[in-house]
């Protein structure tokens, strides 16, 4: 009974994340199955994928029903990293365990950095978005997506707004579409690497409903820059602490 308190806990607050912020879900879901539920990292990787890819298009729709959601860079930007993600997932499996938890802390190192030192540009008008900038961004990340396992919120919505030009509030809605497109090809891509952790799965994805649209909800009531903020010291907090546990596992 307590590790079902555990995993709907953790569901709720995953699903609160993407809903609330367009991202995270990931950041905590691979560590959450590793350190609390007992999962390898590759079990770990291939769970969090169909965990984070549910809830996030659950997310979009409740987004879509406010009007914060880009269908076009949606698809453009999804559209390359689903092409990217699914032959990279192959590289996941050549890399030991402990270095993907490094390189895992490390971008989200920098992404937290990024968002805390970086002022975003002003939001660009929809007719003056680049597509160039829309397809190769989204290839960059499709690629982290299907190699490390993250369906790339806390690395799609800084793209969307300092690299595409969407105003934040787009760009959380629209990276739930890209989210779990990505999620959706790198589990493809993950199918024969080991078995499904189906229990968690169904328990962290139904918890995560409801944390979804807690956090949709919550959205639009919340400073946009309080909440970048607060994000970037939550991922630069916890990547120090998997840095700290993971490398000198390296050497």
């Amino acid at each position: 009974m307590d590790g079902l308190w555990l995993g709907l806990l953790l569901g709720f607050g995953i699903g609160g994340s993407l809903g609330l912020l367009g991202g995270g879900g990931s950041i905590l879901t691979v560590p959450a199955l590793v350190y609390l539920v007992g999962q390898t990292p590759q079990v770990a990787v291939m769970t969090s994928l169909a965990i984070v890819g549910a809830n996030s298009a659950m997310g979009a729709m409740f987004h879509r029903s406010q009007g914060t959601l880009n269908w076009r860079v949606a698809l453009l930007f999804g559209g390359a990293g689903m092409l990217v993600a699914y032959p990279a997932a192959g590289f996941s499996s050549r890399l030991s365990p402990d270095f993907l938890m490094v390189a895992f802390a490390a971008l989200m190192l920098a992404i937290g950095l990024l968002l805390i030192l970086r002022r975003p540009p002003a939001a660009v008008e929809l007719e003056h978005l680049s597509l160039w900038k829309i397809v190769l961004s989204g290839a960059a990340v499709g690629l982290l997506t299907g190699i490390l396992g993250v369906g790339g919120g806390f690395l799609i919505v800084p793209a969307l707004v300092m690299l595409v030009g969407l105003p934040i509030q787009q760009a959380v809605g629209t990276s739930l579409v890209v989210i779990a497109m990505n999620s959706l090809a790198g589990f493809v891509g993950h199918l024969g690497d080991g078995a499904l952790d189906v229990p968690s799965l169904v328990v962290f994805v139904a918890a995560g409903l409801a944390g979804t649209f807690a956090g949709a909800r919550l959205a639009h009531r919340l400073p946009a820059a309080r909440l970048r903020q607060a994000f970037a010291g939550f991922v630069i907090v916890l990547a120090l602490f998997l840095l700290y546990d993971n490398l000198p596992k390296l050497f």
